[in-house]
């Protein structure tokens, strides 16, 4: 176990390293110059320079990746040019609300998603099993800015039960937040749970034709036990995989629900900095995004060993 943790965190170092290189070089390929998108066409040629010089945008890519890199290996990265705050605490600022809409997004997937894929698996090719599959057809097939603009329409401008958009934080008005959360976790759980479904399904499908399953419910196991404890606890392994990619997603900035509804995460954030051209904040949430991610690979296949003894880490 010791081993493999240390291979696989040695292995996040070039895969930092070269998101790292991708995010510093693509934000600098969009056209025009960010000195003077920030300043505005009417600014002086003195101003546009001293910018330009502070933001070290006179020096070559080279320079200025490398000057950018030792300063974010010591914790420093850099300040947004929108207000001059410093960009890691406005990143972990906004990492607040994105976790808290992934969990509850997660909670709805699962929620909808795994009670589906078994009732599906064990009712295949009835009426229950077309259903649920069209569902998440449905669910798969439908973009997310459509589905938020639906809710929004439904539950606060037709029945005006739920706020459209915006954010209040837990702590200071918790039945606010959960008013506000309702709306967009629906939206990315739904999109979640059609693809959680669609594995669980499968995974079902896949070990309720083995051999110990027929050989349980040849001692006279109820189904239910049958289903849940020898066909579902092995057909976890996929479903956790799947989940770990999208909490990875998730955690990483939901761009369009966040934009769609107003709500201050990593992925409204990330577009801000785009059309802002703030470099500092745009190559930080990308980095950040990466790390999250990986990490989150990391720990599902650590979770493996815990669901599933068999499995050994080598």
């Amino acid at each position: 176990m010791a081993a493999y943790l240390t291979s696989r965190i040695a292995s996040l170092v070039p895969i930092l390293f070269g998101t790292s290189l991708v995010s510093f070089f693509l934000i600098r390929l969009v056209p025009g110059d960010p000195a003077v998108a920030l300043l505005g066409l009417e600014a002086d040629e003195r101003a546009i320079a001293a910018l330009r010089a502070q933001l070290a945008l006179d020096q070559p890519l080279v320079v200025q990746y490398l000057t950018w890199l030792g300063r974010v290996l010591s914790g420093d990265f850099g300040r947004s040019v929108q207000g001059g705050r410093e960009v890691l605490p406005l990143l972990v600022g906004a990492l607040g609300p994105t976790a808290q809409l992934s969990f509850a997004a997660a909670i709805v997937s699962l929620v909808i998603a795994i009670p589906a894929g078994i009732v599906a698996a064990t009712r295949r090719d009835t009426a229950v099993d077309y259903g649920a599959s069209f569902a998440a057809l449905c669910g798969l097939s439908m973009p997310s800015f459509w589905l938020g603009i639906l809710l929004i329409l439904a539950f606060s401008v037709h029945l005006p039960w739920l706020p459209a958009s915006g954010y209040v934080p837990p702590l200071s008005d918790p039945l606010g937040f959960i008013s506000h959360l309702v709306l967009p976790a629906l939206t990315l759980g739904a999109a979640l749970a059609a693809a959680t479904m669609r594995m669980t399904r499968s995974a079902m499908l896949e070990v309720l034709r083995s051999d110990y399953v027929r050989t349980a419910r040849a001692k006279g196991i109820p189904g239910r036990l049958v289903v849940w404890r020898h066909a579902f606890r092995n057909a976890r392994i996929p479903v956790v995989t799947l989940l770990g990619i999208q909490f990875g997603q998730l955690l990483g900035g939901v761009v369009i629900t966040e934009t769609v509804f107003s709500w201050p995460g990593i992925g409204k954030l990330t577009v801000d900095a785009i059309f802002a051209r703030d470099y500092a904040v745009v190559q930080g949430a990308v980095l950040l995004t990466a790390t999250i991610f990986v990490l989150i690979n990391l720990a599902t296949d650590l979770v493996y060993t815990v669901l599933d003894p068999r499995v050994r880490l080598a």
